[in-house]
């Protein structure tokens, strides 16, 4: 087991918390929440692991003594929706959920967003946990404190920042996984090599091969290695004020257009992570700030790891589309575009000002 503590003090509240990592942790979440001072706890699951994870969740509950009750719901983006988040508020008013209660999350990035939004806006603010299942969880969303759904215009549009009280990322829970789902959270393992560490894009060059057959050893680095990345920008720029956050939307602008252009659903997170990243290089290179043999490499890595670069040719996208879904991406500003664009591996800044027909030219390059 290993714990990365992720710091933000506060005044007069440390808001600091703890990303437990390791096999067989799941079942310390009773006595986390005990120490925190829960004796109560609604918990959120996707329907997927309702009756696995979350059941291993909801025993680790009972044997600490926590009074607790159940909600799932549906695997797949379209719960990150006011429908799903009203049906959250509705069941929490009928069971009298106050203050005290512990709202905890267990599954992906969906019901991490969506449990986490229900948490801080219900009663002006519950304490949450997420208890991540999926690869993109533990690497990434479950971290960090963002939480919000989505709108037809586009993803994450309404949300809030909402740290939670601790992070755990058991590594067993990745093996009920279907292979598309965890191949499409390894999508952000690679990205946090491409903006942060190529020593670490370095070591998943010479791994894709353990880590596709899941091997715990190498499993666990990548988690691991992936939040302590994660924790280290959030403690510096917890609300992407300073810049340094808007790091970790590397290929996420790309994506989420073709996202939201494809139906939520279609394609997976990651899926579309990505595609996102092969085309952020790409208009890297064509601004002339990156090598087409780090272009190569990126490319090279996502395919080993059978992730896509291109949208499958039976989905087509206009340009006017994607560039439109673009500019209400959250991190426009004034209606200028921006995007995080990497100099080389393992560095990237945030880029304004680009001509939609370099975007549209990155669309299409090969």
């Amino acid at each position: 087991m290993t714990t990365i503590r992720l710091h933000l003090p506060g005044d007069p509240t440390d808001r600091s918390y703890d990303i437990v990592c390791g096999s067989g942790v799941l079942g310390g979440i009773g006595r986390l929440v005990t120490e925190a001072g829960g004796r109560r706890a609604f918990v959120v699951a996707d329907e997927a692991v309702a009756g696995s994870h979350a059941a291993t969740v909801a025993a680790a509950l009972s044997a600490a003594g926590v009074e607790h009750s159940l909600i799932s719901v549906p695997s797949g983006e379209a719960s990150k929706s006011l429908l799903m988040l009203g049906r959250l508020w509705d069941e929490m008013a009928r069971l009298a959920v106050d203050r005290k209660t512990h709202v905890i999350a267990v599954g992906g990035g969906v019901v991490g967003d969506l449990a986490g939004f229900a948490a801080a806006s219900f009663a002006r603010g519950l304490p949450v946990w997420q208890v991540a299942t999926t690869l993109v969880a533990q690497v990434d969303s479950a971290i960090g404190g963002k939480t919000g759904i989505n709108l037809a215009a586009g993803k994450n549009l309404v949300g809030c920042f909402w740290q939670p009280r601790g992070v755990i990322a058991d590594i067993d829970t990745l093996a009920s996984l279907p292979p598309r789902e965890f191949t499409s959270g390894l999508a952000e393992v690679v990205k946090y090599g491409m903006i942060l560490d190529a020593e670490f894009f370095h070591w998943l060059e010479a791994n894709p091969d353990r880590l596709l057959a899941r091997e715990p050893a190498a499993i666990s680095h990548a988690v691991e290695r992936s939040a302590a990345l994660k924790a280290h920008v959030v403690e510096r720029d917890e609300r992407e004020s300073s810049g340094l956050r808007a790091a970790l939307n590397y290929g996420h602008t790309f994506g989420h257009a073709y996202e939201t252009a494809a139906g939520y659903g279609s394609l997976l997170h990651g899926e579309a992570v990505a595609i996102g990243m092969a085309r952020a290089a790409r208009l890297a290179a064509i601004l002339g700030r990156l090598g087409a043999d780090a272009v190569a490499r990126q490319d090279a890595l996502l395919r080993r790891l059978s992730l896509p670069i291109t949208p499958a040719k039976t989905v087509t996208f206009g340009d006017d589309q994607l560039l439109d879904i673009m500019a209400r991406d959250k991190k426009s500003l004034g209606g200028q575009l921006r995007f995080v664009l990497p100099d080389r591996i393992g560095h990237v800044d945030v880029v304004a000002g680009i001509a939609p027909s370099l975007v549209c030219q990155a669309l299409h390059a090969d």
